[in-house]
């Protein structure tokens, strides 16, 4: 390794020439097992390069005057004093020591850092964003708001080996005070990493022969799952030296470095918890046995391996054997778990070869593989999966294998791990499709509120495209710091099928919104994988659903449409409620019917269905009564009693008024009985256990243009409470039907569409 000689670094710095010292001689190559050195760990900034290092002095004085002002060489000059001063001759700084324009040296570098760091006698870890002369031993939004409330050393990819392989490390502020040692620090380290205070104490503790001291494979991902890189692929290359594997650097090849990474781990390692991530479902992506990014290991944290011996017992468990009853399958558990072939996973063209228990779903093909590993309630980690090919991938829209099914037998298995070869077996069997979800949050930018980020994936622009082979969930949070107020918007697709959701909480009072988005959107992101909505999988197609803003006097609303097009637009709203607020409600949910677009919860009361303009809408029978729309009223025994009508009560004019009412078209929703098909003009309006036949339909709506939404929003706290009747179907007559059409009563009248204002 080329290491700084601190002597001539800081004789040049001070334009001191020493007799027969050369330029070139402030780096020097060296031995790292042999070397007694000092090395520096921090975040980039304006740094000093390998080749202005060693030219410092060939360059002109206003160049070089240039370099020195750098942050970066100030941290060199800053670093050697330290190590001099601590009795180092030597110092590795990654910027400046490694020539970056050789790939082959970058490589080597990258691949040996592990070691580097392992072998200093001492890490001096500069914290560029500590100004105070204690370490941060408390999360400060209000000072490290863009990395989760920690200094940033802490949020990046690279500085978590750095952490953990030096066997000392000391800590400074950005004026190169000291703050505390690592060995020291191991609480509040742990705290902040969830790296267990045994490693953090020494770093060999990854290398130990001894399973049950060494963390799983899944546990020492997820201590990088938050962390970032500026380069994709350096979140697979920084963590290398942590599972003792090398692999030759290709930037370019983005996600498939991590890919690489897991295969070079499975040919080392037996342990199977490297399929254990996502325990909790949270991400809905079918295919690879292998996980697209670190991030997807962020809830394995509490993952541990089980010896083989309580493997057994906890299989039993599982299952539940008779011990008695069935001796046979008992053996067959038995030598299934003290065979080699479940420590063995062998890595061929066909997938990843194992040896694991397996339940079979009776009516499906899928199969539910249980590993020898545990939660942190002890429960053993199960992965679900369907047949492709001669192999099996991952999924997570199949529906889960009935508990009554426990019949596990051990099974020699194939699971894809290459994306190539999934996509190959999706061809096969299914054509792919995509779906469009266009965002317009227009009017919550114009209410204060701004667009923070979205989780797990980025939303660069107001498109989202979902494939209809991923199940998969997007969150955007929203927040107005001035309010302090915060929301966020789910958007996924669930079994080929694209949905929205909304979800808020009460803000924390001590800390800044726009700080802790992060936070806030994998929360909502586990709520709303876990709630009704994808569970249910209902069609966004003309949907509302809206929460009250804790206190606050607005709500949050999410209106989806359907295109004909062929996309969905998805609106994000801030509204008013209409009436005074009494803290926070559940969200509301309903159906936009025929398209009104409404400012408010709305409801319906159950009663005969009909199609107005093509779209389904359900009426209410008024024939003792003129109703016309506009009125608006209640209903306190199920029956409408008109109170007044919106346009005349406050003096609306009609005459040439984009308000003016609108006609409808109305057709029968159910297909007519035999004896009404050959009538003239006869639609059927269906309920429940019966039909009515109308004649001469006439519908009459209230327009769906944006200044009439307007006026809704104008009168909504002044109806609120009330139903609105937002639709009228007049006829000549009507009469209710048979099932074979046979007429049982006559009369004449409306039938007329309410919507109900609600104040919560």
């Amino acid at each position: 390794m080329k290491l700084l000689n601190i002597e001539a670094v800081l004789d040049r710095d001070r334009g001191i020439r020493r007799a027969g010292h050369d330029d070139t001689e402030v780096l020097n190559e060296l031995d790292d097992r042999t070397t007694s050195y000092a090395i520096l760990s921090h975040r980039w900034g304006s740094e000093v390069s390998h080749k202005e290092m060693i030219r410092l002095m060939k360059m002109g004085r206003k160049e070089r005057k240039a370099v020195k002002q750098r942050d970066g060489y100030r941290k060199i000059i800053k670093s050697c004093e330290q190590a001099k001063k601590d009795g180092y001759k030597w110092l590795w700084i990654d910027t400046c020591c490694i020539d970056k324009r050789s790939s082959a040296e970058l490589s080597e570098a990258i691949n040996s850092m592990y070691r580097w760091y392992r072998n200093s006698r001492m890490c001096y870890v500069y914290l560029h964003d500590v100004d105070k002369l204690a370490f941060p031993s408390e999360q400060d939004f209000s000072r490290f708001g863009e990395s989760n409330g920690w200094p940033e050393w802490f949020s990046r990819g690279w500085t978590l080996q750095e952490l953990i392989a030096p066997r000392k490390a000391e800590f400074f502020n950005k004026d190169w005070i000291s703050i505390g040692a690592k060995q020291d620090l191991t609480s509040v380290l742990e705290a902040i990493t969830r790296i267990p205070r045994d490693v953090l104490r020494d770093g060999q503790v990854l290398r130990s022969t001894n399973s049950r001291e060494r963390p799983c494979i899944a546990h020492v991902m997820s201590w990088a799952s938050d962390r970032k890189t500026e380069r994709v692929e350096d979140r697979a290359y920084s963590l290398l030296g942590l599972f003792g594997v090398n692999m030759p650097m290709l930037y370019g090849e983005g996600s498939k470095a991590f890919q690489r990474l897991q295969l070079e781990i499975i040919r080392v390692s037996s342990d199977h918890s490297i399929f254990a991530w996502n325990p909790r479902d949270q991400l809905r992506e079918d295919g690879s046995i292998l996980a697209d990014d670190p991030s997807h290991f962020e809830a394995c944290y509490d993952i541990e391996k089980v010896p083989p011996k309580m493997f057994y017992r906890e299989l039993m468990h599982r299952i539940g054997v008779d011990v008695d009853a069935d001796q046979g399958r008992l053996e067959l558990l038995r030598r299934g778990v003290e065979s080699p072939q479940l420590s063995r996973l062998d890595v061929t063209n066909l997938g990843i070869e194992v040896s694991l228990p397996v339940i079979r779903d009776p009516v499906s093909n899928n199969i539910e593989v249980i590993l020898p590993c545990s939660d942190h309630d002890g429960n053993l980690v199960t992965v679900d999966l369907q047949p492709r090919g001669h192999s099996f991938s991952r999924c997570f829209s199949a529906a889960r294998i009935p508990k009554n099914v426990t019949h596990a037998e051990f099974t020699s298995l194939y699971l894809v791990w290459s994306q190539d070869t999934q996509e190959g077996y999706d061809h096969q069997d299914t054509e792919e499709s995509c779906h469009d979800l266009r965002l317009d949050d227009r009017r919550a930018l114009c209410r204060g509120f701004t667009r923070c980020g979205s989780f797990p994936r980025e939303i660069t622009g107001d498109t989202v495209t979902f494939s209809s082979q991923r199940n998969i969930l997007i969150v955007v949070v929203y927040a107005n710091d001035d309010a302090r107020s915060r929301f966020a918007v789910g958007l996924g697709c669930y079994f080929d099928r694209v949905w929205a959701s909304i979800f808020c909480d009460d803000c924390p009072a001590n800390k800044e919104v726009w700080s802790s988005w992060e936070g806030f959107a994998k929360q909502a992101y586990d709520i709303l994988w876990d709630g009704p909505t994808h569970n249910s999988c209902r069609n966004t197609s003309n949907t509302i659903e809206d929460v009250h803003l804790p206190q606050s006097v607005c709500d949050a609303r999410v209106i989806c449409s359907s295109s004909d097009s062929g996309y969905t637009n998805v609106v994000i709203d801030i509204q008013l409620c209409p009436g005074c607020c009494g803290g926070s409600r559940e969200h509301a949910y309903t159906s936009r019917g025929y398209g009104l677009w409404l400012p408010w919860t709305s409801r319906r009361n159950r009663s005969h269905k009909l199609q107005v303009d093509g779209e389904p809408t359900e009426f209410d029978l008024c024939s003792d009564q003129e109703i016309a729309v506009g009125d608006y009223g209640d209903s306190p025994d199920g029956n409408f009693r008109r109170c007044g009508n919106m346009f005349k009560d406050f003096g609306i004019d009609l005459t040439n008024s984009p308000y003016c009412p609108v006609a409808s078209l109305v057709s029968s929703c159910s297909p007519s009985p035999r004896r009404v098909q050959a009538q003239h003009e006869a639609v059927v309006a269906s309920s429940l256990g019966e039909n009515m036949i109308l004649h001469q339909p006439k519908g009459l709506s209230l327009p769906n243009n944006e200044e009439f939404e307007l006026l809704l929003k104008a009168l909504s706290t002044i109806l609120a409470g009330k139903l609105l009747v937002t639709a009228v179907i007049q006829c000549s007559q009507f009469y209710k039907v048979h099932h074979e059409g046979k007429r049982k009563d006559l009369g004449d009248g409306e039938f007329t569409h309410k919507r109900t204002l609600r104040l919560y």
